[in-house]
């Protein structure tokens, strides 16, 4: 079995930086990548991969890396459901990433509206459904709250 990630692509807000109530550090972050092909009217649309980091690279992506930032991410797909508040149950796929590399210089993003989400040249191959994440962000728990998540070490992914 293999179950491996890795993207190109340009981070779409500043990285969530939280920590779990023992004081384990995670980010959440959204990484926007261009498809390799143009849509019927020629344009190119993009992919905008929600991915979740751990402990000390959480805590770097989140101090040194901001909107806009050109960064590759290697990871692996993480499915994971929780009841909301209106008692269905929501199912969040992410990127669970193992390293994020800088690809380029802090500040070095600022001014480049509208060009590309990612870096010419990379490629990648896009085979998800386009509803199948429709309303996670709905129920987030990680929204906003400015409270530490209630996760145990237990759960955590290593």
């Amino acid at each position: 079995m293999l179950n491996r990630v890795v993207l190109v692509g340009r981070l779409t807000k500043d990285p969530d930086l939280r920590y779990t109530p023992n004081g384990v550090a995670v980010a959440n972050f959204t990484v926007a990548v261009n498809r390799p092909f143009s849509n019927q009217q020629g344009n190119r649309e993009a992919d905008f991969i929600n991915c979740v980091i751990w402990r000390r690279p959480a805590e770097n992506l989140a101090n040194f890396m901001k909107k806009g930032g050109l960064i590759g991410v290697d990871g692996r797909i993480q499915t994971r459901s929780y009841e909301g508040q209106d008692g269905k149950m929501v199912y969040i796929t992410e990127v669970v990433a193992d390293s994020v590399q800088f690809l380029e210089s802090k500040g070095s993003s600022q001014g480049r509206s509208g060009q590309d989400a990612y870096s010419p040249g990379f490629q990648q191959n896009q085979n998800q459904n386009p509803n199948h994440n429709q309303n996670q962000f709905d129920d987030d728990p990680f929204k906003d709250n400015g409270e530490p998540i209630d996760i145990s070490d237990d759960d955590l992914p290593f």
